[in-house]
């Protein structure tokens, strides 16, 4: 692939949480160029009962195969003490996904494009919104802002104070 790509991901962590997400954001930033960086939000567990979660998503511009980088961020996952094998909804130290690869549609190298919990999860939109709020959902077409104020379902998230590399990251200014 010669030209970049603008792909955005999901960064998740509810064990060691501060860790796990500037480890992630730092490993990103020594390897891609990130083009936006959410606030951070903390949620409830969605899908089963456990500790509260951190989460966020980055944008990032490669010039990678998107299974180039799928195998970077299950590296980077397994290097941050995620268990592979481990069932999908369980306490995790570090969980990144694609969330979209440019506009990009379908099960790419085994991934799928863009992914469905986008339009699901409040801990995956709001974030994204806030940095790509006029970019368009590749299926859906409205844009991410549009999707977020149409969201309607009860998932209860809100941002929290977190620096990196020296500087308040999170909450952004109108994300509470």
């Amino acid at each position: 692939m010669t030209d970049a790509a603008t792909v955005y991901l999901g960064i998740g962590s509810n064990r060691d949480r501060e860790r796990h997400i500037l480890a992630a954001l730092n490993a990103l930033s020594e390897r891609y160029e990130l083009t936006g960086v959410s606030s951070v939000f903390e949620s409830e567990s969605v899908g089963f009962e456990g500790s509260l979660f951190y989460n966020m998503v980055v944008g990032i511009r490669t010039g990678e195969s998107v299974a180039t980088l799928s195998r970077f961020l299950k590296g980077l996952e397994i290097d941050n003490g995620h268990q592979p094998g481990m069932p999908k909804f369980s306490p995790r130290t570090l969980d990144l996904d694609i969330l979209t690869y440019d506009d990009r549609i379908g099960v790419i190298d085994g991934v799928e494009l863009p992914r469905g919990e986008i339009l699901t999860n409040a801990f995956v939109l709001w974030p994204l919104a806030e940095i790509a709020p006029d970019e368009q959902h590749p299926l859906d077409g409205r844009t991410y802002r549009e999707l977020w104020a149409a969201y309607g379902r009860d998932q209860k998230l809100w941002p929290i104070a977190l620096r990196w590399q020296g500087r308040a990251i999170s909450p952004r200014p109108g994300t509470s």
